[in-house]
């Protein structure tokens, strides 16, 4: 179930195509911090989010949970409006530093993200201190290998980023690269488990506080992919896809399709769990799927987004 927030605490719930933002705060004077600023497009609103829920006092950090583009498109416009320093993990930060968008994700997923600075980093094992509270930086690899979450053990408050979701967890990318991370994912719900949060703040989706039930959740479909794991390469083409239209909301079915093919993530779904298959038609199969899911329209050869 969703719960109130404690004091010190703004969360900016978004739609999918962005992560939610984590606005920390303490005395009227002390300077907060974020977590994560969401996709490039949406890269305004949440700078009048942000600047509304300061209500003037100024913003100390940026940190990033990890650098998909979903969770650091708002990083290069907060960075120059509000003069905040960037923290990220270590583990992309040289690919950050040099702006190598393949290492990023971002060219081989066809999403977007503007260049930013990174100022500091964020390494599991430090302390983040926001007022009275203190927040854990602990190591969270299985849907990015470098991600971390945050964790105040005094109220047991988790962001759990895309590690536990209320419904599931991201989709694992090191898996779509053919190395193996199911175990990560593990064990990461694993240590989750041992913190038992009472309030779990996720990347996507309302804070909730029956922690133990969306574990048994994301066990239960982690399970799944392990037996199976097409099922995963289902579950990732259909995201790819559905976060473009999420972006687009509308494209002439061949235009997809085209984007589809172009698309190297895309390809290595394919190339990884579907390899028998025409890849023509197996891309057609995603856009079929998002549509019986209720995800996408198609009407008069145009695919809408739901």
């Amino acid at each position: 179930m969703s719960a109130a927030l404690p004091s010190g605490i703004t969360v900016f719930e978004r739609g999918w195509l962005s992560s939610n933002n984590v606005l920390l705060t303490g005395a009227d004077d002390e300077p907060a911090i974020l977590v994560d600023t969401g996709y490039v497009t949406h890269g305004p609103q949440t700078l009048a989010l942000v600047r509304h829920a300061l209500a003037g006092r100024p913003l100390g950090r940026i940190l990033n949970t990890h650098l998909h583009s979903d969770h650091c498109g708002g990083n290069a416009l907060l960075q120059r409006e509000l003069g905040a320093p960037v923290v990220i993990p270590p583990g992309e930060a040289d690919a950050a530093r040099a702006w190598d968008e393949s290492r990023l994700s971002y060219h081989p997923t066809g999403q977007r993200c503007e260049r930013f600075r990174v100022d500091q980093i964020l390494h599991p094992g430090d302390l983040v201190r926001v007022g009275a509270r203190t927040w854990q930086v602990l190591a969270a690899p299985g849907h990015d290998p470098h991600s971390v979450v945050l964790f105040a053990p005094d109220e047991r408050i988790l962001i759990s980023a895309d590690a536990l979701w209320e419904h599931g967890f991201g989709v694992v990318f090191p898996e779509i690269e053919n190395r193996p991370a199911f175990a990560e994912v593990r064990a990461t719900l694993d240590l989750i488990a041992t913190l038992k949060p009472v309030l779990v703040i996720p990347g996507h989706g309302a804070p909730f506080t029956d922690a133990d039930a969306a574990l048994e959740r994301a066990y239960r479909r982690l399970d799944g992919y392990e037996a199976a794991p097409d099922r995963h390469g289902w579950y990732a083409g259909k995201v790819l896809a559905k976060f473009h239209l999420l972006e687009v909301q509308q494209q002439r079915l061949p235009e997809l399709l085209d984007w589809l093919a172009h698309t190297p993530y895309f390809r290595r779904i394919h190339e990884r769990y579907f390899a028998d298959a025409d890849y023509g038609a197996w891309s057609q199969r995603v856009v079929d799927e998002l549509e019986r899911a209720g995800a996408v329209e198609v009407r008069d050869g145009v695919v809408f987004n739901r």
